[in-house]
């Protein structure tokens, strides 16, 4: 059984949040016509697209975004997922020497982050590869470090991260669930 053991960001936070992660990725970026966001679905997605226009608004200036689906990419895909909602990736353009940035909700083991790098080298060879999430919760299992961090909340094994938004759920909220002995 699933617990809701706090909410640890509510609609403002994250709001605040994403403005600034979308400046620090402006300052670490000055050339920003040679950059491409690219949000891992689905809330990676979601967060990309408004990271995108938080960056458009402050900059003036047009980003590449693209989404990626790593479903059949992830090393755990037949024992893992279940029955998983597998969508198309749309990255409309080269990735030859851009420098991307992926963006995803929760980074945690590193296997989705990994997964994605696999794919993203379908699409061409990246000038560079940063990752921006808005939570760090630990464990990793792969050397893998973001670049941009929302916020750093350590869990326990037995806890778990769950990024809420809007367009996918009716709120935006990132809340600390607690699992069961049984789960």
């Amino acid at each position: 059984m699933k617990l809701i053991k706090s909410k640890l960001m509510e609609e403002s936070h994250m709001k605040r949040t994403l403005i600034r992660l979308s400046h620090e990725i402006i300052e670490n970026n000055p050339d920003l016509e040679n950059v491409a966001l690219i949000g891992i679905r689905t809330r990676g997605e979601f967060l990309a697209k408004r990271i995108r226009s938080l960056i458009e608004d402050i900059s003036k200036e047009k980003m590449k975004y693209g989404t990626l689906d790593v479903t059949f990419y992830r090393d755990d895909f037949k024992t893992n997922l279940g029955s998983p909602q597998v969508q198309s990736s749309e990255v409309l353009f080269s990735l030859d020497d851009i420098n991307v940035i992926l963006i995803d909700d929760v980074l945690y083991t590193g296997r989705t982050i990994r997964a994605a790098m696999d794919e993203l080298f379908s699409f061409g060879r990246p000038a560079s590869i940063q990752l921006c999430v808005l939570v760090d919760r630990g464990h990793r299992e792969l050397p893998v470090k973001a670049d941009f961090i929302g916020k750093n909340y350590p869990t326990s094994l037995r806890e778990h991260i769950h990024v809420h938004v809007n367009e996918v759920d009716n709120e935006d909220a990132v809340l600390l669930m607690e699992y069961g002995e049984d789960e």
